[in-house]
């Protein structure tokens, strides 16, 4: 059986598998302290080219939201999110657990508008109710879209004339990099974020995000807010390898193009067969509207969501 249920059933990608087994009997410090994290860092900051940022490296995506988004909002502060959003369906509540509610929106394709935003800001109005101050989007979107560069620079644009911070989870980030409609680069991410991940469990590692803090407010102390959520990785160097080896020789690129690629073959399968698709993506995620015959016949030879 084959499984299409998500972007990491498998391992790892071979040169990442190849780096750990290499150094695996090397000893180092704990807690990322280790320099194959200082590597990685370094490496990423070169990628993003902005040489002033943050980076922590947490073991999964909820580990991140969580972290991020409790970190930066007072208890009365909330988030805004796409209803779709990672943040809003499939982390069991983890950050309404912390104390702040998610307000969410219904989106467009997926994603948030300024005026969406904007139509919050207005509901939001006193302190009779939670405080908006975090947009939180993702790209590639839930539903396999992305943003574009003009999209991210009015959704900024809007969250620095009303001083919220804009949020990028990046869980597919190589997915969307590597898109044919996205005109996106990764040194674009400090130009429009406050905060933003770079996911690599979803982009080739066994595990582990890197959370990149452009944000001088946000950067403050959030080494506590890590340890305090669970996120701090004792051997923290297996991180730090992991992601020294995905920004080496456009390794991280490439796993968004073969991916892409991969799920763009299905695709034509799809319209071939002439089978509808739910949402026309250009991402790694497709989304198919089957007949209950066909949906019990290809379940008898892949697993995948419905």
């Amino acid at each position: 059986m084959i499984s299409f249920k998500n972007d990491y059933s498998e391992g790892a990608c071979p040169e990442v598998l190849e780096a750990l087994v290499k150094t695996n009997y090397e000893q180092t410090v704990g807690y990322g302290e280790d320099e194959y994290c200082k590597e990685a860092r370094n490496l990423i900051k070169e990628n993003i080219n902005y040489s002033n940022a943050d980076i922590y490296f947490l073991v999964g995506g909820t580990q991140a939201n969580t972290t991020v988004i409790s970190h930066s909002l007072k208890p009365y502060e909330a988030v805004i999110a796409c209803k779709t959003g990672h943040i809003s369906i499939h982390e069991t509540g983890a950050i309404e657990a912390t104390g702040h509610k998610i307000i969410e929106v219904d989106g467009i394709d997926g994603k948030l508008t300024p005026n969406l935003i904007l139509n919050e800001l207005r509901k939001h109005e006193d302190h009779h109710m939670v405080k908006p101050k975090m947009v939180y989007i993702s790209n590639t979107t839930e539903i396999g879209t992305v943003y574009t560069k003009s999209e991210l620079e009015s959704i900024s644009k809007v969250c620095k004339e009303n001083n919220l911070y804009l949020y990028l989870d990046g869980a597919r980030l190589a997915s969307a990099l590597a898109s044919e409609k996205c005109d996106v680069n990764l040194e674009d991410y400090p130009k429009y974020c406050d905060v933003f991940y770079i996911g690599g469990t979803k982009c080739g590692l066994l595990f582990g995000e890197a959370v990149v803090i452009i944000n001088d407010e946000i950067k403050k102390e959030f080494q506590f807010s890590v340890k305090q959520k669970g996120g701090l990785f004792a051997k923290g160097r297996l991180l730090g390898i992991q992601f020294a080896t995905l920004f080496k020789d456009d390794l991280y690129y490439k796993i968004g193009v073969h991916s892409n690629k991969m799920a763009l073959k299905i695709k034509n399968a799809f319209a071939e067969k002439g089978i509808k698709l739910a949402t026309d993506s250009y991402t790694n995620q497709i989304f198919c509207r089957f007949k209950s015959r066909t949906n019990k016949k290809i379940r008898k030879r892949c697993y995948f969501f419905s």
